[in-house]
């Protein structure tokens, strides 16, 4: 029937959970393709908030499957922990599927992407979930995957193998002392087993699913993508629409349909180029109102205007085929909205966003300035009752990105998402 990739077209935080729970409805599978814990996303469910960090906005669809893709690095311990927060809360958790060829995150990853950070001269700002080093190991063709995991055999001299190497690192580069190998083949085996029964060949399920309604949500977002980011200011792995088909299993050309969700401005956590920025009490504003702090790091995002440079760059690397567009309610008390269109380069209009990060501080933003609706829009259930400049304003973005609106929301809620 259709197979459709939600992905976040700026630095992450965008809302996609929001989205792909909305989504969802209509979806026979939920997927995540990409990341780890490091990626938090928030969904109201029965007036309930949720924060989630691994697990697939679908599992809260009990009729539904919730997949981890083979794309993904899985912490055990940060798995089993969100399992519970979920059981304790009333959500069952028994459509949950986990690829057997996904990586593991083990506590070395941890150690090593704390002391990586820690003696970096320019910090690139990790969540320190061992993402990094966990993605190191697997195109190093050293890592320890989830079939490795559950299988005692394999698992045991996989792992000593890995310890005696981290230890190395962690002794002599950094002066830590060793990791204990019998704690920890301990623990993990016993994580292993509890892990089995959610364990699965994923491609093969989900080539099962394709006459159906498949939905894939990446992590992080566009502009964090390994290859198409702001690096080194980025993540280890591809939130771009194409890493549904790695990490997920599938062929590119099953893909039908790529959502890209984004703010109607824009923010981002941690370091890194953020041409936009407003340091200022319009920053300032925008991020109480939004109540704006990381799911994970719970650090204060930094808050700019919207980029439709940006954006433009996530629309073609991801063949963005429509948006997504969150908080627009949060921008109801401005009564002047800019939108960046474009960049000025060494005194030169450029429409592209340059991949050198000095190239990067010295462009400075072009904007159209629009005239707010200083308006409550959070009741707002069609386009044609949101405020004349708030349609103005989507419209605006539309022309700029040249793709469409085809969702928009006024609120935190799933009822306050819409189709346009």
């Amino acid at each position: 029937m259709s197979v459709t990739v939600v992905v976040g077209s700026q630095w992450g935080d965008e809302g996609k959970g929001k989205i792909v729970d909305y989504l969802s409805q209509t979806a026979d599978v939920i997927a995540r393709y990409q990341g780890g814990d490091n990626a938090g996303h928030t969904i109201v469910f029965n007036n309930h908030k949720f924060s989630l960090q691994l697990l697939p906005s679908g599992i809260f669809y009990s009729d539904k499957l919730a997949v981890i893709g083979n794309g993904v690095v899985l912490n055990p311990v940060a798995l089993f922990s969100e399992l519970n927060y979920l059981h304790e809360n009333g959500v069952t958790t028994d459509n949950l599927r986990i690829s057997s060829r996904a990586e593991v995150i083990m506590p070395y990853h941890l150690v090593l992407d704390q002391l990586s950070e820690q003696n970096r001269a320019h910090k690139i700002g990790t969540t320190k979930k061992g993402i990094g080093p966990a993605y190191m190991d697997k195109i190093a063709r050293t890592g320890i995957r989830v079939a490795d995991l559950i299988d005692p055999e394999s698992f045991k001299p996989l792992l000593k193998e890995n310890l005696n190497q981290k230890n190395q690192l962690l002794t002599k580069l950094y002066g830590v002392d060793p990791l204990d190998f019998d704690s920890i083949y301990e623990k993990y085996q016993l994580l292993g087993e509890r892990l089995r029964p959610f364990v699965t060949d994923t491609a093969e399920l989900l080539h099962h699913y394709l006459d159906k309604n498949i939905l894939f949500e990446g992590a992080q977002g566009i502009m964090l993508d390994i290859d198409q980011g702001t690096y080194p200011y980025v993540t280890s792995s591809n939130p771009v629409a194409g890493g549904a088909a790695v990490g997920g299993g599938i062929g590119p050309t099953e893909i039908k349909k790529v959502v890209g969700v984004c703010k109607a401005y824009t923010s981002r956590v941690g370091e890194g180029p953020f041409p936009t920025e407003l340091v200022n009490e319009i920053g300032d504003l925008i991020r109480d109102t939004a109540h704006e702090y990381g799911t994970v790091t719970h650090r204060p995002r930094r808050i700019g205007w919207l980029d439709t440079v940006a954006l433009r760059h996530a629309a073609r690397v991801s063949g963005l085929t429509s948006l997504a567009v969150n908080c627009v309610d949060v921008l109801d008390q401005l009564p002047n909205i800019k939108i960046c269109t474009g960049y000025r380069l060494n005194g030169e209009l450029i429409d592209y966003y340059p991949a050198s990060l000095n190239e990067l501080d010295r462009c400075e933003p072009v904007y159209q300035t629009l005239p707010g609706w200083l308006s409550d829009t959070t009741a707002c259930t069609t386009f044609a009752e949101l405020p004349k400049n708030a349609q103005n304003y989507l419209k605006t973005i539309e022309n700029l990105v040249e793709v469409p609106i085809e969702w928009y929301s006024v609120g935190p809620d799933r009822t306050q998402t819409h189709r346009r």
